[in-house]
Formats: C-alpha cells, structure tokens, sequence
C-alpha cells in the first residue's frame, strides 16, 4: 500500500503524484517542500526523502547511505575497514616518502660539501691561463664562487700500509667557496696546507687504514716518473700528516686526501698551470646546462663534467629505489581502496527493493548509478584526508617520535658506531602528498564503477518480486 508520511487518510491520492522535472526525481502539489513517500507492506519499510530541487538525488541519496545504519553491521565493518586501510596506505606512504627524501638530501648535501657543482679542466693535462680564465668564470652571473685545483691518483705509503687515493691540491681560502672542507675537519685546520710546507689532510677511514695521526710523515707516490741513474723511478715525495676530516661518505672518507695547490703542482712538474677549476652554481639542478654555456662562453677546448655525471649511477640508485618503495607500498593503498567494491555489491545486494522503487518512481538508471559512486567516493575522500593529514603530522615529527620510541624500547636503531646518518631526517615534499593522495583518491573512484554499474542494472519487477 502507498500512503503519504504526514497526509491524512481522506486526502486525495490523485493530488500526489510523483513527477519527473529537470531531472530530479519529485513528490507532492509543491516541489520545493520535503515530501516522504513511505513503501509499507513489507519488513521493514523503504523511506524516500527528497530535498529541494536544487539537491541532484543522486549526492543526496549516496549522502544518506553512507551515514545511515545499516541492518548488516558486516557491511558497516566491511566499509570502515577499507576506510583505514585507505588512512593507514598513505600515512605509510607519505611518512616513508619522506624519510627517504630525507636520507637523499642529507647524502647529497654531505657529497656536495666535497664535490663542486661542476668542473672545468684542459683535455690535454694543464691549464695555463687558469688566472684569466677564473675570472671570466667569477663573473658569470649564474657562479656563485669558482677555485683552481691539481689532482692525481696516488698511493699513500705509511710504513708497511700502503693504500690508493685521490690527491687534490688546493688554495684554502679559495675552496671555501666551493666546498666545505672546513666545516668537515676533525683535527688540524684546512690553513695548515701553506705551499711549500708539503703537509697533507686525510680521510678519517684512509687514516685509520694507513695508521697516521697528525705528525706523522706519508710518502705520496705518483704515475708520474722521473729519470735516474738507476733507471726510471716513480714520483715520490714526503708529506707530513697535518689534519683529518670526516664528512661520512666513505668514497671520500677513505680515499681522498688534500695538499697545497703548488706543492700538487710541483709533484706533478705543472709549472705555474693548473688541473682545472672547480665551479658552484646558484642552482645545482641547472649545473649540466650551465656548464655547458660557461665552457662555450669560454671559446677554446675544455673538459666539463657535472656533479650528477661523477656520481650518476649512486643517484640513479636512490631514484629507482625511492619509484620501487612508492610501488610496493601503493599495494597497501590499492588493497583498501578495491575493498570498496566489495562494501559496495553488498551494499547493493541490500538495497535492491530500494533501488527498484526508485526505479520506479522515474530514477534513471545514471542517477542510480550515481548514488553507489557517492557513497563509494564519500568513504575514500575520508580516509585520503585523514590519512593524507595524519602522514603529513607523523613525517614532519618522525624524528621525534623515532626518539620517543628509542627511549621507551631503550634501542637505538641508528647505531652512530655503525651508520653514517645516526638520526632519521625527513623531508615532506608537496609533489609527494599530492600525487599519493590523489592517486588514492583515483583508484577509490574507480572501485565505485563496477557495484555502481550492477545498481544501475538493477531490474524492479526481478527485485519486487518477491517483496
């Protein structure tokens, strides 16, 4: 039987007609009043509610689904699982995303404290007019400071310790400009290294390798060769340990050392030429195509390379790494957001009878379709903000709660004894909350299609058949 919430029993059914209008689905002599049409002869009852004409059925009856109770509390736990699981996919997403920009800036900052941005050498050995050439170089408008250098594969001989290295001679106050020695010296000072004192600065790890301590004598021995009455003879020369640094990379802790610009030059028989010239830039990520055009504003042949061509194939690493673990961990994501399709057929399964009298009353099966993408969408927007909230809160306070959880466990997870980066470094980037919560929010969209397809599907005479 039909009957009208609030009518009386005399009223005229003919006077209340149901009525389709732009679309919206209406009830009663006056559209813009909330009408209820009340479907009784069965279990339960099917209640129809329909707003003003500006409320599109299908926002406002997948509105009302997703906030009412339903009769299968399953389905309830059914939809508020996957909910957390959508919040708790991205929380793991954002924080992990973070933590590993952290760990990439930190090691680039350290290989950036010693790597120039870029360097600028002669192909056939030495650079004699380097003084020139530095101060065309100084005064392009993209350098923001410019050193000259000698280098040379070495070996380092203490006693019966022998080891390789990279042996760079440098002009203190010059490489401040282009690195950051000094900040890294654990002993002795980068001032130490006066031309003609031939004294040298170790790696912390090729110190400890060689046994030297500051004091110490080492003999550098070179390709280089000289001639002798006794034959041809290595290069070799005694220099007097003055410093040691750390920077907590071990491609520079143990096989880099550093001596004073004319003492490389005179071990290498230079002259009053140098390797090349070292070059730091206003923006790093532009350092290949500034090479490039400062080389070319040079005229001449040069050798150019930049500092994503010296360690290209680390960073590669830490890229594919970083794309690897974003995949992996978008699995969690995928799994929570296509547990609204299975929330959602049951849903449907559920509300058949109701679907058909929509059906019947004039919805099109687009509106029907409709609602269950609402109700779908509505459960993965709330848990892609709460979780895309909740990330970013845990990634901009990861460190201190890594450090509340070490105090409680009494652990410590990185050992300073054993790991480079002793503490946990995070770096929230807007790229990364964007694109996770908006791929989030995608795959919830498209869980909804499929159950929304079979609610639009949905015959009325099959389903009240047995109504």
């Amino acid at each position: 039987m039909l009957t009208l919430a609030g009518s009386a029993e005399s009223s005229s059914l003919g006077a209340w007609r149901p009525r389709l209008l732009f679309g919206r689905l209406l009830w009663g002599p006056n559209p813009g009043r909330l009408a209820t049409a009340r479907l009784l002869g069965s279990r339960t009852s099917f209640v129809i509610k329909f707003a003003h004409m500006f409320h599109p059925i299908a926002i406002y009856v997948g509105l009302r689904y997703t906030r009412a109770k339903r009769r299968n509390h399953f389905i309830s736990f059914i939809s508020g699982t996957s909910m957390v699981g959508i919040m708790l996919g991205i929380v793991a997403l954002i924080v992990v995303l973070s933590v590993m920009n952290g760990f990439h800036k930190e090691i680039q900052a350290r290989i950036l404290s010693m790597a120039s941005h870029a360097t600028i050498t002669d192909p056939y050995g030495g650079m004699t007019d380097w003084v020139e050439t530095l101060e065309r170089v100084r005064a392009h408008p993209h350098v923001v400071g410019a050193a000259p250098f000698v280098e040379v594969q070495g070996m380092l001989v203490n006693g019966s310790q022998v080891s390789g290295a990279l042996i760079r001679g440098i002009i203190p106050t010059e490489e401040d400009q282009v690195a950051e020695l000094r900040r890294d010296m654990v002993d002795g000072s980068v001032d130490d290294l006066i031309a003609g004192e031939f004294r040298i600065i170790l790696g912390q790890d090729l110190a400890n390798v060689l046994g030297a301590r500051p004091g110490d004598k080492v003999t550098v021995v070179t390709p280089q060769v000289s001639a002798t009455p006794v034959g041809i003879m290595p290069r070799l020369k005694r220099f007097t340990v003055s410093g040691i640094f750390a920077v907590g990379m071990a491609d520079y802790d143990r096989s880099a050392a550093f001596i004073a610009m004319d003492d490389g030059a005179k071990l290498l028989s230079l002259g009053e030429a140098v390797s090349g010239i070292r070059l730091k830039l206003t923006d790093m990520w532009l350092a290949p195509r500034l090479v490039r055009d400062i080389a070319h504003e040079l005229g001449g042949v040069y050798r150019i390379q930049d500092w994503t061509q010296v360690h290209s194939n680390f960073f590669s690493a830490l890229a594919m790494e970083k794309r690897m673990m974003s995949i992996i961990l978008f699995l969690i994501v995928a799994v929570a957001a296509f547990n609204i399709v299975s929330t959602l057929v049951m849903v449907v399964t559920d509300k058949q009878a109701d679907i058909a009298v929509l059906r019947t009353l004039g919805a099109s099966p687009a509106q029907i379709m409709g609602i269950f993408i609402v109700q779908g969408t509505a459960i993965g927007a709330i848990g892609t903000l709460i979780g895309v909230i909740a990330g970013v809160a845990l990634a901009l306070n990861v460190e201190s709660v890594v450090g509340w959880i070490e105090t409680v466990l009494g652990v410590h997870f990185l050992d300073p004894a054993i790991y480079y980066i002793s503490e946990l470094p995070s770096d929230v980037h807007l790229s990364d909350i964007v694109f996770v919560g908006g791929a989030a929010f995608l795959m919830s969209v498209l869980a909804t299609l499929y159950p929304a397809w079979r609610a639009a599907s949905t015959q009325p005479a099959e389903a009240l058949r047995y109504e």
